[in-house]
């Protein structure tokens, strides 16, 4: 597996956008006054104070696998872990495990999410909100052009997350688990400028394990056929906007 490096300025390009779904799950979570609240794969720590503020009692931790990443969640004053998100457990039982855009990252689903139902509190909650991108141009089109041009054999081994499974799927896979579980789909439009806003929202996350593999001349034509592309399926609108649709799904399930 490739290790990917993380840029949080970059990725705090578009933080309102990012942060958006983090905002909509959390208002949806019902535990009525957790304790312990760990954001899972917190990133930059961009929800950490929202949800300090949604559950004022609880203690709220956020979880990374990014040393740089969690240098700029330090900053919050909100307390912060280091560690591999694929493997973590905590301490004692958590009311809530929060996590927004992250477990897309990690594969064998079947195996983690029943993982991370156990590491719930009686009556905790699991909230999970993860892109569902992979049929997008925004993804789809990386994955092409890594197989093609002068830098498909470096590219040959390198992939960005792995597809979510379906909704039945996950459906199937929690429901005779939980005592409750709700699942939608959202597709956000967001409304981005500059020049070339969609490459430089992918430079943010799904397009850094490309990057990171390339360098010199390589990494620069790359990049430019991945701008054409992006040019020719996000055009921009009369008054200069792009309009990049983004569907997101959310799982939110409470055990017994």
């Amino acid at each position: 597996m490739n290790v990917t490096s993380w840029d949080a300025a970059q990725y705090l390009r578009f933080e309102d956008e990012r942060l958006r779904p983090a905002l909509d799950l959390m208002a949806r979570i019902p535990h009525p006054a957790p304790a312990r609240v760990v954001d899972l794969g917190c990133g930059a720590g961009n929800a950490l104070a929202p949800l300090a503020a949604r559950f004022p009692s609880a203690s709220v931790t956020g979880v990374d696998g990014s040393a740089s990443m969690l240098a700029k969640a330090a900053t919050t004053g909100f307390a912060t872990e280091q560690a591999d998100i694929a493997a973590w457990a905590p301490t004692a039982p958590v009311d809530v495990l929060f996590s927004n855009a992250a477990l897309q990252w990690l594969g064998g689903h079947e195996a983690l999410f029943p993982r991370l139902l156990s590491h719930l509190a009686p009556g905790g909650v699991l909230a999970v909100q993860m892109p569902s991108m992979h049929a997008a141009p925004l993804r789809a089109e990386q994955d092409r052009i890594a197989r093609e041009g002068p830098w498909a054999e470096r590219l040959s081994r390198v992939g960005s997350a792995p597809p979510v499974l379906a909704p039945g799927d996950y459906y199937d896979l929690l429901r005779p688990r939980v005592a409750s579980l709700d699942i939608w789909v959202t597709e956000y439009v967001h409304v981005l400028r500059g020049e070339d806003p969609v490459v430089q929202w992918a430079m943010g996350t799904s397009l850094r394990p490309f990057l990171d593999a390339l360098d010199g001349a390589l990494r620069e034509g790359f990049l430019d056929t991945y701008r054409a592309a992006m040019r020719a399926a996000y055009p921009p609108r009369a008054d200069g906007a792009v309009l990049l649709p983004f569907r997101r799904l959310f799982l939110m399930a409470r055990v017994r």
